[in-house]
């Protein structure tokens, strides 16, 4: 029966249907993959080298006998740089690892699992290098064992699925610990500034600000690496894939505020796995006690710190990259419009 002018009936039910079928598979439009963290291996080099610039200064500080001070002493007061550079240099060349496994395969458990078992190797390689050149003494196996679990523990946090805010990250965090120890060099002239007169008030006075203010440039310092080094990331994937997402503002809020966080889970490993450590060192004399106590206190306020004012850095640097949103009543502007202007 033929259709009829104004029949319901569209089409014959035999007529093929050229309708093309959905593929729930296929990604939707304007989506790509996360961006990756470029100069990876460039990194795993430079906290590897701290890490051994770490190892080489705290062995030297132990065995050196014009120190005056006793091995004991001497190790737990390096023991905090030794276990960051472990945690930062075990998370980056995870991360190098990671980056280059994710170009085979896209399996969030298989780079999981790299991630875990660089950090396990990292950590091996410097629990021997300690043992082969350090001195033969009761602080060894600690420092060994606690930067081993340092390093596994960094290559575990760098397993995560976005590369590019776990580079940013262990980018800001390299930087904050050679800003540490390039404002060593500063103390001295800062206690002046801060009105210390060799009176033992205006010296703790002094000794608080300048705690202070390394505490909030390192922040800064974390804050800007880390709003850099994910803008550079961003950049970089939308120029290869112009469908990579933008990373948003919750990606830099965690860069910014990564290497404080790392300080404090240093702390947390160092009274763990260093607690015989730090307990041999305050048996020492009533006046190791105190300092042993003052130096915890003051790197988890250090971490604390780092962490605020890093995110709050990150943050507003963001913020200031981001254009007035346009308003509901505003047309789109025509070519001949922007031509005139």
């Amino acid at each position: 029966m033929s259709n009829q002018p104004g029949s319901s009936t569209a089409a014959e039910p035999d007529q093929p249907d050229t309708t093309d079928p959905v593929d729930d598979a296929a990604p939707a439009a304007g989506e790509g993959h996360p961006a990756g963290a470029p100069g990876a291996p460039v990194l795993a080099l430079l906290a590897v080298g701290w890490l051994a610039a770490m190892l080489w200064s705290t062995r030297e500080a132990i065995t050196s006998a014009a120190a005056g001070l006793t091995a004991i002493s001497l190790s737990a007061f390096a023991l905090p740089g030794v276990i960051s550079a472990a945690l930062v240099a075990g998370a980056a060349v995870a991360l190098a690892v990671t980056e280059l496994l994710a170009r085979r395969s896209d399996r969030a458990t298989l780079r999981f699992m790299a991630a875990i078992g660089t950090g396990l190797l990292v950590g091996l390689g410097t629990a021997v290098a300690i043992n082969l050149t350090y001195p033969d003494n009761a602080t060894t196996n600690t420092i060994a064992g606690t930067s081993a679990a340092a390093a596994i523990i960094g290559g575990a946090l760098a397993g995560a699925r976005s590369a590019a805010p776990v580079g940013a990250v262990v980018t800001a965090a390299l930087g904050t610990l050679v800003f540490v120890v390039a404002f060593s060099r500063a103390r001295d002239p800062l206690f002046d500034v801060f009105g210390s007169d060799g009176s033992q008030a205006s010296l703790v006075s002094a000794a608080k600000w300048v705690s202070r203010t390394e505490s909030l440039v390192a922040g800064v310092v974390a804050g800007l690496l880390a709003f850099g080094y994910l803008t550079w990331a961003r950049r970089r994937a939308t120029r290869r894939d112009p469908a990579t997402p933008a990373p948003r503002w919750p990606a830099y809020l965690l860069a910014g505020a990564g290497p404080g966080l790392l300080l404090l889970l240093a702390e947390v490993i160092i009274r763990i796995g260093g607690r015989t450590l730090l307990d041999l060192a305050g048996a020492l004399s009533e006046a190791d006690a105190v300092a042993q106590t003052s130096l915890g206190t003051s790197r988890v306020d250090n971490g604390i710190w780092v962490l605020f004012v890093g995110a709050l850095t990150a943050l507003i640097a963001f913020g200031r990259t981001l254009g007035p949103a346009p308003r509901d009543d505003e047309e789109p502007e025509t070519a001949e419009e922007a031509s005139e202007r």
